[in-house]
């Protein structure tokens, strides 16, 4: 059986490590959730601090469980040119290598964005904005600005797929 850590506890991103694990890699393995720090800010600014997040996330997990491997998932926002973009990224850690992949991008809107310029996280800026609690467990940003179309573990499948893509194209290497 595979050990799995997870360093969140955020049921969106579980999901989407979970079912594709399932789907791609093992379907004998056990995860634990684990929350540990991102060690970047709270809402992460820019594609740089969103990967060391997830980079952080993975191996704290991996580390602190003893899993085989360690997976981190990481919001955030940038910038391209004037408006605000949501930007995710994730990574696997095993005991020497750490991969990593990011995914989606949509533009916020103004409200938004001036929301998080005054400091705000944009989980609870979402559960003002469409009047819901916990949009970060569920549909998330993505969600509620794609019409439903994509949820936020939806969202971060592919970049899931892409580790564990990385992860097995390497060990048969």
């Amino acid at each position: 059986m595979m050990k799995i850590a997870v360093g969140t506890k955020n049921k969106a991103k579980l999901k989407a490590v979970e079912k594709v694990v399932q789907d791609t890699l093992t379907n004998e393995f056990e995860i634990q959730a684990i929350s540990v720090a991102s060690n970047v800010a709270k809402q992460p600014f820019s594609e740089e601090e969103t990967r060391q997040g997830a980079i952080n996330r993975a191996i704290a997990a991996r580390e602190q469980t003893g899993a085989e491997v360690g997976f981190g998932l990481e919001g955030g926002v940038k910038w391209i040119g004037n408006a605000l973009y949501l930007c995710n990224w994730a990574a696997l850690a095993t005991v020497d290598t750490v991969y990593t992949a990011a995914g989606a991008q949509i533009p916020l809107p103004k409200e938004v964005a001036q929301a998080l310029l005054t400091g705000e996280e944009l989980g609870p800026i979402m559960d003002c904005y469409v009047g819901e609690q916990d949009t970060r467990q569920n549909a998330g940003a993505i969600g509620v600005f794609t019409d439903g179309l994509i949820d936020r573990a939806e969202m971060f499948e592919p970049i899931v797929m892409m580790l564990v893509g990385q992860y097995r194209y390497w060990a048969k290497q």
